[in-house]
Parts: C-alpha cells; sequence; structure tokens
C-alpha cells in the first residue's frame, strides 16, 4: 500500500509480506492509521478528518495478488476493470470537503464495489468486533458460518417460508383489523349502485334531455319563427300578392340565363342563381316540415324535466356527468366485488398462514438440529485452539436453546411446544467459557477477561481459517490484555495461521512481534511544523532494538535487548519446528 496525507502519514509504502507482518509504533505513531488504509481500500466509511491538515486530499492505493479465475476476478471483470498479470490495483481518494472516489483495475467504480471485493479478500479484526462477539447474534452467525451449507440450505429455506409468512401475516391482519371499515364501504357501494340502476340512465341521456327541454320549453317561439321564414322564402298563401324570396330568385336567374351566351363569367353568375334557387326551395320546405312536426305538448315537457331531475340526483352524488356517473358504478361494481371477496380471501390466508407456521416449524427443528451438530466440532475445535494460547483448561462450549411462549400463536410448534421465532430461526445461540476446571460454563461476555476475550477470538479465527479462509487477516490490537507467556503463544499462533495464510497484526506485544515474518514500525519525527511518519522495515540489529523498546522502554537496555535476542530465538526456533518458511 502507498498512503499520501491520511491522518498523521505524509507518504509512506506499506510493503506486506506473504506471512506474517507485524506492525509497531510507539502511541500516536499512526499505527491505526495503515488499519485505517486497508479499510479504506476495502471500501470502510470516507471521513474528511481523515485528510492531512493543510492537504486536498488523502489517496490510498494498493496491488492486491488475486486468482486470476475466482469470485473476485469474476466480480472485477463485470466492472469493466483489468487484472494485470495476478494482481489489482485499488484506489481510494478521500478530498478534505469529504468527497470519496474509488478506482479498481484502472476503472471508476462505486465503493460499493470494495466492500463486495473485502468480502473474499480481507478479514479485518480489531477490538470493537471483540466487543461484536459479545452479542449473541454475532455468535449465532459465527456458528452459521462454520456450519458452513449444513446451515445454510435449511436456513435458506426456513427464511423463505419466513418472509413468506409475514406477507401473509400482515394482509390478513389488514383485513380483519379493517372489517368495520370494509363493511361500511361495502354498505355505501351497494346503495349507490341500486340508485343507479333504478334510475338506468343511458350515455349520454342528459345532454339529449337537456336539449329537449329547451326545445318543449320555446315550442311557441320557435314555430312562429319557422312560420315566418317559410313565407319569406316561399310566399304566404293567404297573400297571394306578396313578393317572397324564391320568386325574386327565379326573376333575377331568369334575367342572367337569358344572356349567359354572350359572356362566360356571367353564365357563371346564373348557374350560382340556379343553385341558391334550389337551396332556398329545400329550406322553405324544411322549414314547413319543422313547423308541422313541432311538439308543444306540456305533458312531454313536465316528463322531461322528471327526469332531469332524477338524473341530476345521481350526477350530485357520483359525477359530474352521467358518463362520469356510469364509470363509477363500473369502477364501484369491481370495488363492491373485491370486497364481498374478503370473507374467502380470509379463510385462504388464514389456511396458508396455518401451514406456513407448520413449516416453520419443521424448517426451525432442522436448523437446530445442523446448529447442534456444528456446535460440538466448533467448540471442540475453538477448546483446542485455546490450549495452544496458554489456555490449557479452558473449555467452550455452545448453549442452543428456544424460549417457549404463552400464546401458541405467538410462537411456532417445535417438538411440541410453541416456541418464539425470528428470521434466522428459533434458537438462541450463546457462547460458553469455562475459563478453568471447576468454573462453570458462562457467558463470554460475563466469565472471559480481557485477555481471554482476545484469545477466544483468535481460536474463532483460527478454527475459521481452516473452514472458511480469506487469503489475508488483519488484527488490530486484539491482543490487548493479554501479557507473559500467553503473549507469547498468541505470537506462536498467528505465526501457524500464516502458514496458509497472510496475517497482518498491529500489536504492542514483543512476545507478538518476535514471530512476524517481516516487522514493520511506523515512526514519527518533528522538526517543529509538520509531523510525518514514515514505515520501515526492522531487520537484524535494528529489529534487536524495537523488540527491546517494545520491552523496557529503553533501546539500548542490555537485559531488554538479550531479552529481545531470546525472543526472537524461540519464535525461530517454533519456525524451524514447524519447517515453516520465512523470508
Amino acid at each position: 500500500m502507498r498512503i499520501q496525507s491520511l491522518g498523521v502519514i505524509d507518504d509512506a509504502v506499506v510493503a506486506l509480506s506473504p506471512g506474517f507482518t507485524a506492525v509497531t509504533g510507539e502511541t500516536g505513531a499512526g499505527k491505526t492509521m495503515v488499519v485505517t488504509s486497508l479499510g479504506l481500500l476495502l471500501g470502510g466509511r470516507a471521513d474528511a478528518a481523515l485528510v492531512r491538515i493543510g492537504h486536498k486530499a488523502a489517496v490510498v492505493e494498493g496491488r492486491i495478488v488475486i486468482a486470476d479465475r475466482g469470485t473476485v476476478a469474476d466480480r472485477v471483470r463485470e466492472a469493466g476493470a483489468d487484472i494485470d498479470e495476478g494482481t489489482l490495483l485499488i484506489s481510494r481518494t478521500i478530498s478534505a470537503e469529504g468527497r470519496s472516489r474509488a478506482h479498481v483495475g484502472g476503472r471508476s467504480v462505486p465503493v460499493g464495489l470494495l466492500g463486495e471485493l473485502a468480502d473474499e479478500l480481507v478479514a479485518v479484526h480489531g477490538q470493537t468486533d471483540q466487543q461484536g462477539l459479545l452479542k449473541p447474534a454475532r455468535q449465532r452467525q459465527a456458528l452459521d458460518r462454520y456450519a458452513g451449507d449444513a446451515v445454510a440450505a435449511p436456513l435458506e429455506a426456513y427464511a423463505g417460508a419466513y418472509r413468506r409468512l409475514r406477507a401473509v401475516t400482515a394482509e390478513l391482519t389488514e383485513l380483519t383489523t379493517r372489517a368495520r371499515e370494509r363493511a361500511q364501504e361495502a354498505d355505501m357501494l351497494r346503495f349507490g349502485l341500486e340508485e343507479i340502476a333504478a334510475a338506468e340512465p343511458r350515455p349520454g341521456e342528459d345532454a339529449e334531455l337537456a336539449a329537449e327541454s329547451q326545445r318543449l320549453g320555446h315550442a311557441e317561439a320557435l314555430a312562429s319563427a319557422a312560420s315566418l321564414a317559410h313565407a319569406a322564402l316561399a310566399g304566404d298563401p293567404e297573400d297571394p300578392e306578396g313578393v317572397d324570396a324564391a320568386t325574386l330568385i327565379a326573376g333575377a336567374h331568369r334575367a342572367v340565363e337569358a344572356v349567359r351566351a354572350h359572356d362566360p363569367a356571367l353564365a357563371t353568375l346564373a348557374d350560382r342563381l340556379g343553385e341558391i334557387g334550389i337551396l332556398a326551395a329545400d329550406v322553405a320546405g324544411e322549414l314547413a316540415g319543422y313547423a308541422d312536426n313541432l311538439d308543444a305538448d306540456p305533458r312531454r315537457l313536465a316528463a322531461v324535466e322528471e327526469r332531469r331531475a332524477a338524473l341530476a340526483q345521481l350526477t350530485r352524488k357520483y359525477g359530474a356527468d352521467i358518463a362520469s356517473v356510469l364509470s363509477w358504478a363500473e369502477t364501484s361494481a369491481a370495488r363492491l366485488g373485491e370486497l364481498e371477496g374478503d370473507d374467502d380471501r380470509i379463510g385462504e390466508l388464514t389456511a396458508e398462514r396455518d401451514a406456513l407456521r407448520a413449516e416453520l416449524g419443521a424448517r426451525a427443528q432442522e436448523l437446530t438440529e445442523a446448529r447442534n451438530a456444528a456446535a460440538k466440532r466448533f467448540a471442540d475445535a475453538v477448546t483446542g485452539e485455546l490450549g495452544e494460547l496458554a489456555m490449557p483448561h479452558a473449555r467452550v462450549t455452545f448453549a442452543i436453546r428456544q424460549t417457549e411462549v404463552a400464546d401458541p400463536q405467538e410462537g411456532i410448534e417445535v417438538e411440541g411446544r410453541a416456541v418464539a421465532y425470528g428470521p434466522h430461526g428459533a434458537d438462541e445461540v450463546e457462547l460458553l467459557l469455562a475459563p478453568h476446571p471447576g468454573a462453570p460454563p458462562r457467558p463470554i461476555a460475563k466469565g472471559a477477561s480481557g485477555g481471554e476475550l482476545s484469545r477466544v477470538m483468535l481460536a474463532v479465527e483460527v478454527v475459521f481459517a481452516g473452514s472458511d479462509p480469506v487469503p489475508t487477516y488483519l488484527f488490530d490490537e486484539v491482543d490487548a490484555g493479554v501479557g507473559g507467556k500467553a503473549a507469547v503463544e498468541v505470537g506462536r499462533r498467528l505465526a501457524k495461521l500464516a502458514e496458509s495464510a497472510q496475517v497482518v497484526v498491529v500489536t504492542h506485544l514483543p512476545q507478538v512481534a518476535a514471530f512476524a515474518d517481516r516487522h514493520l514500525v511506523v515512526e514519527k519525527t518533528h522538526d517543529g511544523s509538520v509531523t510525518r511518519s514514515g514505515v520501515q522495515v526492522m531487520e537484524g540489529e535494528d529489529r534487536v532494538r524495537e523488540l527491546s523498546r517494545m520491552l523496557a522502554g529503553q533501546e539500548d537496555s542490555q537485559l531488554a535487548r538479550a531479552h529481545a535476542e531470546e525472543l526472537l530465538e524461540t519464535a525461530r526456533a517454533a519456525a524451524h519446528t514447524t519447517r515453516r518458511p520465512r523470508d
């Protein structure tokens, strides 16, 4: 990794060995920034406060060796990034304003992709992870992770049934709790539909009746106007001497027609006068028919107004016009069908809910059996590791139990008992520790000291390394509270873990650092205005001096140097015994 402008680190390159790398340094020198840098490369949360004061941005770049085929390579290629001869370049930039950018294989990618890759590449453990291990939910997750497919398969089936049960229960609750509201809505719709059906409105009937009402209400005026217009066009039979429009137009047509042969323009006018005469005769005939057919029956007018009043009552309630009323009726009929079918739906949902609860009970029992089988193996393996970590008499066990509920409807039936359940089954999983013979097993949150908890977590990770390995493990001061012989055994066990994976440990313990294949020291210098941190590889005499400082706080103490050399010799002997290659 190359780290620039991050916290107290101005510009540093961190080269991690294939085996066990220890990172040490004075308090405040920037060891945690190494861990933070790796966290940023793995999609950790960006914080503008991490940017070194006076700089525009912090940059972390990393080169990671990956397999050319596998989940990581496939996901990288899906993102359009390149893999350079088995290595992957990742960078993360954080601006002083808090903006964050990520690049993988030369391609800009969402930060979320880094998190996806992290799950396959690195397991990060710090003191916060120790506190997380105290929670039963995390302990259950650890057990399920160790069990692998034996738990994963029944858990997936259980989770599917659980989600469906939640959906069915929610719908059933909605239907039953709103029964009164639904009944009231159904009554209202039913009344409206009956009222509309009784009136039997036709599409457009309201407009037709409005027009007829206008005609009937003004029948006398309309008849008089039609008669006068007819007389003007065709003449009044009672006034033979009168002059009408038809006669005048006919005379004009005859006058022009007689001379049309002498001028084509006048011929056109003659044709138009002929057309006007025909049109006037047609209009006169229609006016006569209109006047004869006009109905002035007051009883018909009363019937029309009565029908319009009935339709107006519908439009006041159900729509602006009859078309809207009919549309409301169609929609409401469909809704009423839904409401009237709710009772059937409630019956269907109730039957499905009961079937799902029975299925969940069976699935939960499968989960319990799978977890119990895995818990015995997991606990025995962790107990064996604790023996190697200076806790030879400690024993780890799992308590897997269910909580019975008084109301059977609040739980599911497992082996004839109604028990509480959740998205992960009905089991409550708790990790117990008996630190010495005669001590009762107690939850590790209550029965483990800080040092014991550190070793329990390390033992868990060593067991995981054999069952669900990742290429790299990062431990950030997880050896807090450990000292003396226990610290030596922690170092020895980390070295053993490094035989099958890359292990990076930030530590204050010389007993742990002595077992490292590569020892990095974060050094801080001060020039009066700017603090810089560099990362140095400690070898030979330099490494002895650093271990002496860690042991006694005095780099040149002869006793501390002798102890440091003894620690290194112990580590070399352990490496030789296990035939682990060192570089």
